[in-house]
């Protein structure tokens, strides 16, 4: 049984760069997307659906064995490997971004945490629990979880980073 207190030991694997804010913003939306996932998958049944917004917005239990838009569906192997790459990768360059670079950290941790809000679904059902069901335009937009909003909000700040930074030189 460690001796450190349960701090010192995430100190030392997350390395000195590495903020708590940074831990806890990736604990937070890890928690909260797999309890949201827990909850729906508790209501509802595979494929039922309770419309919240009239032809906009519903919550449909559905399951996803692939990626984004059901791509290389059944391709576990794949997905375990490239989301281990993925995630050392990432907290590779989370520990080594200057903690002046908020919002390159903020969003190297968003990926980690959806990254494994969704490796955790793979790893202990081989498929990814999504929810969130939109209608937009008349377009049924691909049914979607709370590690995919992290993901995207995510990539959405890297490209805000890129212009602001583009506009700085």
């Amino acid at each position: 049984m460690p001796t450190e207190p349960f701090s010192a030991i995430i100190g030392k694997i997350s390395g000195e760069n590495m903020r708590k804010r940074e831990v806890l913003l990736i604990l937070a939306v890890v928690a909260l997307d797999q309890i949201t996932k827990y909850a729906i998958e508790a209501q509802l049944t595979l494929g039922q659906s309770i419309e919240i917004i009239k032809g906009f917005f519903s919550l449909t239990y559905a399951r996803n064995t692939g990626a984004a838009w059901s791509i290389l569906t059944g391709q576990m192997t794949f997905f375990y490997i490239v989301s281990v790459i993925a995630l050392v990768v990432m907290t590779y360059f989370l520990v080594k971004t200057d903690k002046k670079e908020n919002l390159q950290r903020i969003a190297l941790a968003l990926l980690i945490a959806g990254t494994l809000g969704n490796f955790i679904d793979r790893l202990m059902f081989q498929y990814v629990r999504d929810f969130l069901d939109f209608i937009i335009i008349g377009y049924d937009f691909p049914i979607f979880n709370v590690a995919d909003i992290s993901l995207n909000v995510a990539i959405g700040l890297l490209i805000l980073e890129a212009i602001l930074e583009g506009r700085g030189k």
